[in-house]
């Protein structure tokens, strides 16, 4: 816990739609910040982020009695508005989808100041009237806040691309010390982010979260269908602005994302989820993407070309397609982007803070020009030993305690033999990715571990890639990056000398036939068009996975290991011991380690629910 601390607290919040969220911000500084999702162990979690609060505060050392202001992340009222004008302007097409959600609006979501009171009040035991002042920022503001003021640049372009926020889907700004300066936006229903949703839900993903899959998807197919998106679906300018032709969706007033229409266009129904993938899905995949890194590069170079501005900051849940992001940095015109590593709703509470923060008059932004304001976004709680062994020793769970010398060459080894471990490390990351702190990490020299880590230990689609946490110092000597990439949304290719040569006949296969041809001498973590999703890490923000990284660099000659998030299929990234332990026993993980203490698999109590658990998730 950090000690009690004096100044300005302003406590932002983002609820009520997904990925609720809290964050504390103290005289400017990011005290904390953590999903609700995490406690609850509901994933995307959208109800008041009771949990979270509380950890906010009981991080930061302060009652919410101390707090200045809290902040929410949108304004209800402009989105209702906008809804009620969408559904007039199609009506009566949007009934049905009228129907359902007038009422969940008139019980809940036009009333959030109230909602807001009751659950503050809860959380604290203050009346009331006793309760901070609340505050409503806009939505497409705080994802620029949250972009912007943490970032490393003094002076700075922010493009935000989302689903929807109010009214905006794509807004521009000018960052520039602690002001942001709307430049414009696009306004809804034409939405970059619910194009790319539409494509996700057609092809059997969950809208919100499949969008990583359709991602992922993407390389194993061919853009067959790039010119009938463009000469149909969206109208696309040379500047990037663009319109979408409403005739083929469903989602400004219906129950679905696409229309009989859009089905036709594409030669059939949607694909059932949890069906076979076909080569159609992967070609869907391939031309989606492929659409959205055009319009995101002719956005950005718009952007430069009207202001001449050197470096550009991104946030809103379209900030998370880190090919998008890789092919902006490689092949647009900016010096430098920054992207915030939270980019989606549940970044939306710190960008509030942030924007509460800044408008006060009179305050000062320090930029350092190189390092960012999130602490390698290590924002969550933490768990003592002493904690952690009071856990496992609740539960008879064996295990040994070592030093943090030998616990590195210990792990190191292991992860040298192939071992897959759950590493549950410091304070947990905020934002979608697992960091080093709570991760399942293995060896990338592994043609099998892949394929191990997909199918018996995430209980995932065997298709999805896996990223590499290399040392920072070392990732040019492997990757086509020539700078960090803290928080894995970069996307870049594996250098040319890791390459291997691939069998003849290669190129003639098609979608998931690709999938165990070894391509480089790291293969778990090289996708099939030889690029990789890289985080590097630093000894500046996570000095215990670097020391890692480094015993087994020494150890191998590898910099870096494959690592995934510490959770499995469907649900959310452990916050806690138990939640880690819990994990560790229904998968097939070798070894967890958790601060100090190791827990080898073979020499664990095996629980008659640890293997009924895995069964609901098996995949074929």
């Amino acid at each position: 816990m950090v000690t009690a601390m004096t100044g300005k607290a302003i406590l932002g919040i983002s609820a009520y739609y997904h990925d609720s969220a809290a964050a504390l911000v103290v005289d400017g500084r990011i005290v904390a910040a953590a999903q609700e999702e995490r406690f609850t162990r509901k994933k995307q979690d959208s109800r008041f982020p009771t949990h979270a609060v509380e950890y906010c505060l009981r991080e930061g050392g302060i009652g919410l009695g101390e707090v200045q202001s809290v902040v929410f992340y949108d304004k209800p009222l402009a989105k209702f508005s906008r809804l009620m004008q969408t559904y007039l302007a199609f009506a009566p097409r949007g009934f049905p989808s009228f129907s359902q959600a007038l009422p969940v609006w008139m019980k809940d979501k036009l009333h959030v100041r109230s909602s807001l009171a009751r659950g503050l009040a809860a959380v604290s035991g203050l009346p009331e009237a006793e309760l901070p002042q609340v505050l409503f920022s806009e939505h497409h503001l705080s994802h620029a806040a949250s972009a912007f003021y943490p970032g490393p640049f003094s002076r700075a372009l922010v493009l935000c691309l989302d689903g929807v926020g109010e009214w905006a889907t794509t807004s521009a700004w000018l960052g520039d010390g602690t002001s942001l300066t709307p430049l414009w936006q696009v306004n809804f229903p034409h939405s970059l982010g619910l194009l790319y949703s539409a494509f996700t839900y057609y092809c059997g993903f969950k809208v919100d979260s499949g969008e990583y899959k359709l991602m992922g998807l993407a390389p194993y197919g061919v853009p067959r269908y790039r010119d009938v998106i463009l000469s149909k679906l969206i109208d696309l300018k040379d500047d990037g602005t663009f319109r979408l032709d409403m005739a083929y969706f469903n989602f400004a007033t219906g129950l679905t994302m696409t229309n009989d229409r859009f089905a036709r266009l594409f030669g059939g129904p949607r694909r059932e989820p949890e069906s076979p993938l076909t080569q159609r899905e992967m070609d869907l995949a391939a031309s989606i993407q492929l659409v959205t890194e055009e319009v995101v590069l002719r956005l950005g170079r718009t952007l430069h070309r009207e202001t001449g501005e050197r470096y550009l900051c991104l946030a809103g849940g379209v900030a998370l397609n880190c090919v998008a992001n890789g092919r902006l940095l490689r092949e647009g015109p900016f010096e430098d982007i920054w992207v915030q590593p939270a980019a989606g709703d549940a970044g939306g509470a710190l960008g509030a803070a942030l924007v509460a923060h800044y408008e006060t008059p009179g305050v000062t932004r320090a930029v350092s020009g190189t390092a960012d304001a999130m602490q390698g976004s290590y924002l969550g709680p933490a768990y003592t030993d002493e904690e952690i062994m009071r856990y496992l020793q609740s539960v008879d769970a064996p295990y040994y305690r070592l030093d943090e010398s030998d616990l590195l060459e210990y792990v190191a080894e292991l992860l040298a033999e192939g071992k897959v471990i759950g590493w549950f490390q410091g304070r947990m990351e905020f934002g979608p990715r697992a960091l080093g702190s709570r991760s399942i990490i293995g060896d990338p020299r592994s043609r099998s571990m892949q394929t191990t880590m997909n199918l018996k230990i995430k209980f995932r689609e065997s298709f999805r890639p896996f990223a590499p946490s290399v040392l920072a110092e070392h990732v040019s000597d492997w990757f086509g990056l020539d700078r960090p990439s803290p928080y894995m949304l970069i996307v870049a290719p594996v250098a040319d000398q890791r390459r291997l040569p691939v069998d003849h006949g290669y190129e003639n296969l098609f979608g998931i036939a690709k999938l165990n041809v070894a391509r480089s001498t790291i293969p778990a973590i090289t996708h099939v068009d030889y690029s990789a999703r890289i985080q590097t890490v630093h000894r500046e923000t996570n000095p215990r996975f670097h020391g890692l990284l480094t015993k087994f660099f020494e150890r191998t000659g590898c910099p870096m290991v494959v690592n995934s998030s510490f959770n499995v299929r469907g649900e959310p990234i452990v916050e806690s011991p138990s939640d880690a332990y819990r994990c560790f026993m229904r998968t097939e993980m070798d070894c967890l380690v958790m601060g100090n203490c190791v827990l080898l698999k073979d020499q664990q109590p095996v629980r008659e629910t640890d293997t009924a658990w895995k069964e609901e998730f098996a995949l074929d």
